[in-house]
C-alpha cells in the first residue's frame, strides 16, 4: 500500500497494506468473533461480485484474490469515533484499475464491520 496523503484511518490503513503483502491472511487475525463483511465489487456490464458474511466469507475472499497483482492506495481517509471511512484505487502494475470505499468500525484492536465497493467505472483523480 502506497499513501499519497496521511492517513486518517490508522486500521484500515494497516488493513491494506497487509493485504497487499505476501501474507494478506494476516487479516484474519485482525477481526472480531462477530465480524460480518460485504465486499462488492463490480466485473463490468452492470455486474457485481459480493461477499457477504463473517469469517468464512473473508476466506473465501482472500481465496479468489490474485495475490500480489493488485495494490491499495490511499487518496484520502477518515476517522469518527469507532468508524473508519478510506476511498482509495486499486492499481495493476501501478496502472490504475478501479476506485474503493471502504468503511470499517473498529472495536478494540479488532474489526468487527466492514463494506467496501469498488468500480472502474469511476476515478477520484
Amino acid at each position: 500500500m502506497t499513501e499519497e496523503s496521511t492517513a486518517s484511518a490508522p486500521f484500515l490503513t494497516a488493513w491494506f497494506e497487509i493485504l497487499d503483502s505476501d501474507e494478506p491472511n494476516r487479516i484474519l487475525d485482525l477481526i472480531s468473533d462477530d465480524f460480518s463483511l460485504s465486499i462488492l465489487f463490480s466485473t463490468g456490464d452492470g455486474e457485481a461480485t459480493d461477499f457477504a458474511g463473517g469469517r468464512s466469507a473473508l476466506v473465501g475472499y482472500l481465496e479468489q484474490r490474485e495475490r500480489g497483482t493488485r495494490t491499495h492506495h490511499l487518496l484520502s481517509a477518515t476517522t469518527l469515533c469507532q468508524d473508519e471511512l478510506f476511498l482509495g484505487e486499486v492499481r495493476r502494475g501501478g496502472v490504475p484499475e478501479a476506485s474503493f470505499v471502504a468503511a470499517g468500525r473498529v472495536e478494540g484492536k479488532r474489526l468487527k464491520r466492514l463494506l467496501i465497493g469498488r468500480s472502474s467505472e469511476i476515478r477520484f483523480d
